[in-house]
């Protein structure tokens, strides 16, 4: 489709916001625009353009390529971006649906979304519902008819992993989903009992005085369980030191598919146990470093 980009940038101004749960909000932002979007999967990736240094409204023009319009400016005015999912969009009601981790306000994202008021301007790069093919950022592609998966998460994947227990749950034979979902306390191991053909481990790092990834790494070595199938004799690639891990997963069989992400070295221990240690097939499962520690968000 020539002219037309599979992605492009959005005008949204931030509609309401709500509290999930004590560490994760809810926000909807709305804008004429939304019309034009789409969302091709639930792990869906999109960029959101937060003020700048200088305390600039993005305001991009959205025409032609937003990075290179975006690398043309000043440092100081150009918008902070960030990497989040796109939870829901409603292009009738033209609100985009976004949730954001509560990480304090020393991060210029979830400052923002923290100290947002109704009103306040953003852009957003999304898919373009004028793009009719793929316009791809997302990794949730399993096999037709699948019948046992993986999902495994920490808070900033979440909303991810909560959109695809969703799209499971239209099917008529959801698969046998085992999932692990790592969050700071216990007042975010939200209900999710709608989802019977999922058995959900929740673990709360508060609760047992946990750092980062601990409880999700030590419960998944202990109740992970893949099907025999699903595993391969092979020889695991390390990642280099520092190298942000993203594999994308290819497999054609139904019998197992896997989804993983966290922070990036937490995603790299659990690659190294599942398949380095479990043996299973990398071709059956997506590993990917939302986050690194040490990098502001």
């Amino acid at each position: 489709m020539a002219g037309v980009q599979g992605y492009r940038l959005f005008n949204v101004q931030l509609v309401h916001k709500s509290q999930v749960s004590p560490s994760l909000m809810s926000l909807v932002f709305g804008g004429q625009d939304v019309a034009h979007m789409k969302c091709d999967s639930p792990d869906q990736r999109i960029k959101m353009l937060f003020p700048s240094e200088d305390g600039s409204i993005p305001a991009l023009p959205n025409q032609g390529e937003w990075y290179q319009l975006l690398q043309q400016l000043p440092r100081e005015k150009r918008p902070v971006v960030r990497t989040y999912t796109l939870r829901k969009v409603d292009r009738e009601r033209q609100e985009v649906t976004v949730e954001f981790v509560s990480h304090g306000t020393e991060g210029p994202a979830s400052a923002w979304a923290i100290n947002s008021r109704p009103g306040d301007q953003i852009q957003i790069v999304a898919p373009n519902a004028e793009y009719t093919q793929d316009s791809g950022g997302y990794e949730w592609t399993p096999p037709s008819g699948l019948r046992h998966g993986l999902i495994i998460a920490d808070e900033t994947a979440l909303p991810a992993a909560r959109g695809i227990l969703e799209l499971l749950a239209t099917q008529e034979k959801p698969p046998h989903i085992q999932a692990f979902f790592e969050v700071p306390e216990e007042g975010d191991c939200v209900d999710l009992s709608e989802f019977s053909f999922a058995q959900i481990h929740w673990l709360a790092r508060k609760t047992v005085n946990a750092t980062h990834g601990e409880c999700l790494l030590k419960s998944v070595r202990e109740n992970a369980q893949v099907p025999a199938t699903a595993g391969v004799t092979e020889a695991l690639n390390e990642e280099a030191e520092g190298e942000l891990l993203w594999d994308k997963a290819t497999t054609v069989s139904n019998d197992f598919y896997g989804w993983v992400a966290a922070e990036s070295t937490v995603v790299k221990l659990l690659r190294r146990h599942l398949i380095g240690e479990c043996g299973v097939n990398h071709d059956a499962i997506n590993f990917m470093a939302y986050w690194s520690k040490g990098r502001v968000r």
